[in-house]
């Protein structure tokens, strides 16, 4: 079911931008969604500050008094308030502690399409104090299965094990936690070797929920299978990089209220970020860790790879002549170094280390021990009482010559929406935008596309999705009213700004519940023409404030160097009748109706599954007399794995049916009672017969029941 709630248009004078605001009710899936538990205030909660004071020859110095610290925030001193050293040393080798309940109640937080979020399993609960984690080191080790083959999960159980049973020292308190399906905490902090040796012991190869790396396009230097089709799995990438970062946040945000310093050891087999997806969980993630004073040490437990040229020997021989070139090898490490990236960054910007191309995989441990041995905790209030959510530098000082302070820097202060007027809010909405480190609190998901319009111009569709679900509906005049204020805006690789869009929609219904069971849709476009551009869109729900931000990198190719001219891949679930300022300006609209793209690719079996993409400039067919006659054929196989398991009919166009952008449509409709639910990746196959040249680009999707 499709419903209009609300839509204008507007014209940007003086920009080459046409804003068409749609708003619509679409019955895809998007994740649950829960509230975080903890919010942070400047003004009534404690800024603590770690500092490591060490003398030149690099040992701690001990005997520093509140008094001879000199902390200020941007320039102005803070008077301390709290005041603690830690120090694991002081634990005697016969300590032992109970379990806490810092993580008992942790629940996910997943940007996927594949499950709701569901709520964290952990251990029976027990008291926690605050005097508990006194004096100890507080580590979190976190398996991500989800990226990890079955023997990386094998190694990074027994590295850990090997801690358990080699270096773990007493005043050591270590958690559990994994991600696989679920957020799950497998174990709460503890010093009981048994019990953790007990819980790291029952990771096994049926753990893994992993895909290796894929590539679209083209299949130079992809290894030959003997088949016509290599799955690509990028797409699963893309949910799966947002989810991990989503998790990761969840873990520091739970763990706020632990005053100690906290370390998280997080192993994976590196992190990608490719494709359409949302840089700003990044942001959140390191920004959640800061706030939390959580560190975290990224672990590639691949160890030390060898690059081989061609390939290794249980891979198969490369197409095309990348193998010769030298071109294969280059795309092995700019493809090692991209899944690191992210790891080193996380590592980088939390005051922790990155453990990358090692077989030594004690060392990480031994690295957050002595990162963590002896510190200074140092707690005050903040003076600046605004609540713009603007960062605040810290700075730390001691009158003694020949001493090394390491401590944060600072921190992005709290943001109040209730209080603040409606220039204040509109200042903040802006601020946001040009924020670094914009605000993940309400779910945003985006999606974009290009077609030709003209040489050199091309329609770029943006699909903006909000669900339902996090949407706070008031009733006012007897229907459930809400608005959600929208700013979004493009920029070129140099960073210069092109085009901003501002828009309040006014969302308008007789109940709220049927939104609540949907997801809210904003269809807006941009005009550009080829080349590498940077989206970022920042929503924000004006009832209590909560904003969501999505920032991604799109490349619009330029078609004069492709040998077959196409479009991107639309897919979609709905189609609507068009609107009349639409259908001539509009290339989603075909026939007097228009294309609802579908966001997440997630569908459900009794839904309709339409694949929607254009053709430029096809050949003119042999024998011929108009320049309109071309003979393009095209049909979709769908792969699981390794097996075809349905291919639709070939369709065959023999006329451009837009001729004023020489295009052919082709608009598939594909029976999903045909499939059965699951990932599939589907191969749209192009063929242009008459000048003998063929395409064949690449998506992934998910069918539910």
């Amino acid at each position: 079911m499709n419903l209009r709630t609300h839509h204008a248009f507007r014209k940007w004078p003086g920009k080459l931008l046409a804003l068409v605001m749609e708003v619509v009710l679409v019955a895809s899936y998007l994740p649950a969604q829960q509230d975080a538990d903890y919010t942070f205030h400047a003004q009534t909660e404690i800024v603590l500050v770690n500092v490591s004071v060490r003398d030149k020859s690099g040992n701690f110095v001990n005997d520093l008094k509140p008094e001879d610290f000199k902390v200020t925030e941007d320039g102005k001193q803070q008077k301390i308030l709290s005041f603690d050293v830690e120090n694991t040393d002081a634990i005697p080798s016969f300590a032992t502690s109970q379990p806490s309940t810092a993580l008992s109640q942790l629940a996910a937080k997943q940007s996927t399409t594949t499950a709701p979020a569901a709520a964290a399993k952990s251990v029976p609960p027990a008291t926690t104090t605050d005097a508990q984690f006194k004096d100890h080191r507080l580590i979190v080790l976190f398996f991500d299965l989800s990226a990890m083959q079955p023997d990386e999960i094998d190694r990074s159980a027994e590295a850990a094990e090997n801690y358990v049973d080699k270096q773990m020292q007493p005043a050591d308190l270590v958690a559990v936690v994994s991600l696989g399906n679920d957020l799950e905490v497998s174990q709460d902090f503890t010093s009981d070797k048994q019990q953790l040796k007990k819980v790291l012991s029952a990771f096994n190869e049926g753990s893994g929920q992993g895909f290796e790396e894929g590539t679209t396009g083209t299949t130079e230097g992809t290894q030959d299978q003997g088949q016509s089709f290599t799955a690509d799995d990028t797409e699963y990438n893309v949910f799966n990089t947002d989810r991990r970062l989503e998790a990761i946040r969840s873990v520091a945000e739970k763990l706020a209220h632990v005053q100690q310093k906290k370390s998280l050891i997080y192993f994976s087999s590196g992190m990608d970020r490719t494709g359409l997806e949302n840089q700003s969980e990044l942001r959140a993630a390191t920004n959640a860790a800061v706030r939390a004073n959580l560190s975290i040490y990224t672990m590639d437990i691949r160890g030390l790879q060898a690059i081989v040229p061609g390939g290794e020997a249980q891979s198969a021989s490369m197409r095309g002549t990348s193998a010769y070139s030298g071109q294969a090898t280059l795309n092995a490490f700019n493809s090692n170094f991209s899944s690191q990236e992210t790891l080193v960054t996380l590592a980088g910007d939390t005051g922790g280390r990155a453990f990358l191309d090692s077989n030594d995989f004690s060392r990480v441990f031994k690295g957050v021990q002595d990162d963590t041995a002896r510190y200074y905790l140092i707690g005050y209030h903040s003076t600046n009482p605004s609540r713009d959510g603007k960062y605040r530098h810290i700075s730390v000082s001691i009158e003694r010559p020949g001493v090394k302070l390491v401590y944060r820097k600072g921190y992005y202060g709290p943001a109040d929406f209730k209080h603040s007027n409606q220039d204040n809010r509109e200042r903040q909405l802006q601020e946001e935008f040009a924020s670094e480190l914009p605000s993940t609190d309400l779910p945003v998901y985006l999606s974009a596309g290009y077609f030709r319009i003209s040489e050199g111009k091309f329609f770029v569709p943006i699909s903006i999705v909000v669900p339902g679900s996090e949407i706070p509906f008031i009733n006012k005049s007897n229907q459930d009213k809400a608005t959600l204020d929208i700013i979004g805006g493009v920029e070129d690789d140099k960073k210069h700004p092109l085009d901003e869009i501002r828009d309040t929609v006014k969302l308008a219904v007789n109940t709220s519940t049927d939104v609540k069971r949907k997801n809210v849709q904003y269809n807006n476009e941009f005009y550009l023409t080829p080349g590498q551009y940077h989206l970022k869109f920042v929503v924000r729900e004006n009832e209590t404030g909560r904003m969501g931000s999505f920032e991604t990198d799109i490349t619009i190719p330029d078609l004069k160097n492709q040998p077959l001219k196409m479009s991107s891949v639309i897919l979609a679930n709905q189609i609507q009748p068009a609107p009349k300022r639409k259908i001539n300006n509009d290339p989603l609209v075909h026939d007097g109706s228009e294309i609802i793209p579908n966001v997440t690719h997630v569908f459900s079996s009794g839904q309709h599954l339409y694949f929607y993409y254009e053709v430029y400039d096809p050949a003119q067919a042999d024998g011929t007399k108009s320049k309109n006659d071309v003979r393009l054929l095209s049909n979709v196989a769908f792969f699981q794995g390794k097996i075809k398991s349905y291919e639709t009919p070939l369709v065959e166009t023999k006329s451009l049916a837009a001729q004023d952008r020489k295009a052919a449509i082709f608009q598939l409709d594909v029976p999903l009672s045909q499939l059965k639910p699951g990932f599939y990746t589907c191969q749209v196959n192009v063929v242009d017969d008459a000048a003998g040249k063929f395409l064949f680009p690449r998506l992934a999707l998910l069918v539910r029941n």
